[in-house]
């Protein structure tokens, strides 16, 4: 069966039911597939800066917040 014949098959069937949970469900499928994880959409500039920063996390090379603060409020 073709692309075309599946769609319009679907379509019939979605038309012929009364049943709200099957609805929900298709509904629930297309509004998950159009969700996009925000990464993907992200430039990749930011997504190294993320990355860096996840790093430095890690290997402990951070300054505490409140001397940062500190610094900046003179």
């Amino acid at each position: 069966m073709n692309i075309q014949a599946q769609k319009i098959n679907l379509a019939k069937m979605i038309l012929e039911t009364d049943n709200p949970s099957i609805l929900e469900s298709v509904m629930n499928i297309f509004v998950k597939s159009k969700q996009q994880d925000f990464w993907q959409t992200m430039p990749d500039e930011q997504k190294q800066e993320i990355e860096k920063g996840l790093a430095e996390i890690v290997s402990e090379d951070i300054v505490e917040y409140e001397k940062v603060i500190k610094k900046h409020r003179k």
